[in-house]
Order: structure tokens, then C-alpha cells, then sequence
């Protein structure tokens, strides 16, 4: 657990290294808010497209070898960052930076499942999450002081040291997987697993809700940096970034829904964590900063409930289903990454067409979509062993269970 923390600070560090920054990068490259916030969008598309490839990948490959290939990788290509020489080479690494992170996140919850007893799962997964929600914090808490005082290229490199001290970290305590046994490349990415990956409708659902939850998030802190700077806040890029303060809610409140749903089920959890986001967008409507403070500190905290209970709801699911819990978590960020690049840059959008209305009635949109895949999969049926023996027969010869 300290090793996959390490990994996901770094990984989250460099993910979400520009997001702080795109008003400077605004300024520096003389480019719209909507096409600043293409330094985030096109990182995370890169890293949905690199999921696809990295989970079935790792059935062959191995989970530890994929991770830390991915994290130095990424952590190698950071460091050219700060080096970018126009608008267009700068987003051509953040893309690349994007497709090298696919390692982690693609692999990670089933490396979890693997290497877990069951009932601490939910938790385990939970603290995994809580981990990223800190790199998330660290990336922006690090580069907007540091834009502020000596600018953009710096705050990058000092993204790319911590991303480095972390890859380290992380090379040396990770041990070797234990329990994985790799599939033969035959029968790698076969129809069956597919199919039941794709056609399940609790997982089709799960898909679903982790793109519109995190596409809510994005668009909002997207949006932050330009609503704060202007009037009448009139705040610098450092004190925008405190406000990122409110993401250890995200760690609490993913360990803490995540030993509620090994008590109660993940059913009985999901819907608070939805109806707290769309609580904390609406504050977020206030002119009062403290009012604005309290709607993000609800809405992260909302988020890390449903992405926390989600994510490792996917790999128990998948594993009954038939399909590879790798393949399924691949799918399940490829979704969730396209949502936070495509919503992410609609919040730009929508702050440039309506401003900070704009952005909420596209948040309250996407969290109405949310709790809509909440409420379905309340209705539908757990899988036991006996009914995942019946799904794999459905699907096809190429589903086999674990």
C-alpha cells in the first residue's frame, strides 16, 4: 500500500499538474479558456486510449512491471515539459504524458483484488483512492505558488521532480505480485471476456457513472482558476491553489464509504455520495467564498464516495462475470478519463458562454446523469457463483472465471 501510494501521488501529480495553471498558461501562450484547459483534456484522453492497451497488456506482462515501466516513463517525459517551445509542442507531451501514465490506473484495482482478502477490498481500494485525491492536491498546492514566483516552466519542473522522488519511492518498496498467474497470449482480450465486460449491465452502468461524477469535478476546478482571478475575488494563482485543500475530504470520505459498503453494501452507500456533490455544486452558486469553499469541500468529498465504491465495485463484478477484472478496470478509466477530457473542457466552455452558471447547470447535468446510474443499479441483481457460472455461459467459450 505505501508503494501504490507512491505511485498514484506521482501519477496524479503529473495528471493534474496544468490544472492550477491554466490561467498563467492563458496568459503565457495567448490562448482561450477553452484551449488552455486542452492541456488537461488531451493528458487525460491519452491516458483513456493508454488504458486499453495497458490492461490487456498486463494479463500477459504482469501487473508490477507495467507499473513501474508506466510511472518512470511518465515521470521522464515530465521533465521536457518545462521545456516546450509553443502552445502546440507543449500539449503534444502533456498527450504523450498521458498515454505513459496508463500503466497504474489500469492495473491497479486488480492488483488490489489480487492481492486482498475480500473483505478488505472495499477499504483497501478506498485508501488507494484517498492516495490519489492527495497527488491530486500535491499538483496544484505545488505548481501555483511556485507560478507565482518564478513561473509556468518552473511550476512544471518542480511537478517532474516530485514525480520523480515518488517513481523512486515507489521502485524500491513495491514488492512482486503474488497471486497473479498470466494469461496465455492466446487467449488475451478474447470475445467472451469482452463481450461480458461490455455487455453486463451493472457494468455498463459503473462505466457510465465514472464519467459523468469525474466530468463534474474537472469541469468545476477547471472553471475555478478563472472565476477566482477575475472580479470580484481577484485571488493569485497560490491562493486559488489552498482551496485544493478541501481534497483530503476525499481520502477521509473514500475510507470511510469504503468500510461503510463492507458493512452495508455498496447500494446502500453509493446515492449519498451523489446527493452530497450535487449539494455542494449548488453552494458553489453563492457569491460568498465561504459558501464557494464549502460547495467544493462537498462535491470532493461526494466524488471520492462514488469514484472510491465504483472503481472496486468494477473488479469484484467483472470477476463474477466472466470478463478480466484488468480488462474491466480498463474500460471502466477509459470511461472515466473520457469524461473528465471531454466534460473537462466543456467547463471551459461553458464558463466562456455563461460563466460560473454555466458551469453549474453543466455539473448539475452530468450529476442528474449520476445519480440516475446510481438509482439502476440498485435494481440490479448481485451476482453469486452460481448466476457468474450462468453469465459466462451467456457470453460465450472465451469468458472464463478466475
Amino acid at each position: 500500500m505505501v508503494a501504490m501510494f507512491a505511485a498514484g501521488v506521482a501519477t496524479f501529480v503529473l495528471l493534474y499538474a496544468t490544472q492550477a495553471l491554466l490561467p498563467e498558461l492563458h496568459d503565457a501562450f495567448g490562448v482561450t479558456p477553452a484551449q488552455a484547459t486542452l492541456s488537461m483534456s488531451l493528458t487525460t484522453a491519452g491516458l483513456a486510449v493508454g488504458l486499453l492497451v495497458a490492461g490487456p497488456a498486463s494479463e500477459v506482462l504482469g501487473r508490477t512491471p507495467l507499473v513501474v515501466g508506466s510511472v518512470w516513463l511518465a515521470a521522464v517525459v515530465a521533465c521536457l515539459c518545462p521545456f516546450a517551445w509553443s502552445w502546440p509542442a507543449f500539449l503534444g507531451l502533456r498527450l504523450v504524458e498521458g498515454l505513459a501514465l496508463a500503466g497504474l490506473p489500469a492495473v491497479a484495482t486488480a492488483y488490489l483484488r489480487e492481492e486482498l482478502h475480500p473483505s478488505a477490498l472495499a477499504r483497501a481500494t478506498g485508501l488507494y483512492i484517498g492516495g490519489n485525491a492527495i497527488g491530486g492536491m500535491a499538483s496544484r498546492l505545488l505548481t501555483a505558488p511556485v507560478a507565482d514566483l518564478a513561473g509556468w516552466r518552473w511550476a512544471m519542473a518542480a511537478a517532474a521532480g516530485l514525480a520523480l522522488a515518488c517513481a523512486l519511492a515507489m521502485t524500491l518498496t513495491l514488492p512482486a505480485s503474488r497471486n497473479f498467474v498470466p494469461r496465455p497470449r492466446g487467449r488475451v482480450g478474447r470475445s467472451g471476456m469482452t463481450r461480458a465486460a461490455l455487455t453486463d449491465p451493472a457494468l455498463r452502468h459503473l462505466y457510465l457513472l465514472g464519467a459523468c461524477s469525474v466530468g463534474t469535478l474537472i469541469a468545476v476546478f477547471n472553471a475555478l482558476g478563472f472565476r477566482l482571478t477575475a472580479a470580484p475575488y481577484h485571488l493569485s494563482l497560490g491562493a486559488i491553489s489552498l482551496l485544493y485543500l478541501v481534497y483530503p475530504l476525499g481520502t477521509v470520505s473514500s475510507s470511510v464509504s469504503g468500510a461503510l459498503a463492507d458493512r452495508f453494501g455498496r447500494r446502500a452507500v453509493l446515492p449519498a455520495g451523489c446527493g452530497l456533490a450535487m449539494a455542494g455544486v449548488l453552494l458553489t452558486l453563492l457569491p460568498s467564498l465561504v459558501a464557494v469553499v464549502a460547495g467544493l469541500a462537498c462535491l470532493t468529498a461526494g466524488f471520492f464516495v462514488m469514484h472510491g465504491l465504483a472503481s472496486s465495485w468494477v473488479a469484484v463484478r467483472a470477476h463474477l462475470a466472466g470478463a478480466s477484472s484488468s480488462q474491466a478496470a480498463a474500460f471502466y478509466l477509459c470511461s472515466y478519463y473520457v469524461g473528465s477530457s471531454v466534460f473537462g473542457s466543456l467547463g471551459g466552455s461553458a464558463w466562456s458562454a455563461g460563466g460560473w452558471p454555466g458551469v453549474a447547470l453543466l455539473a448539475v447535468v452530468l450529476l442528474t446523469c449520476s445519480g440516475v446510474a446510481t438509482a439502476r443499479l440498485r435494481t440490479i441483481p448481485n451476482l453469486t457463483p452460481p448466476d457468474a457460472q450462468a453469465v459466462r455461459a451467456a457470453a460465450g467459450p472465451g469468458a472464463t472465471l478466475p
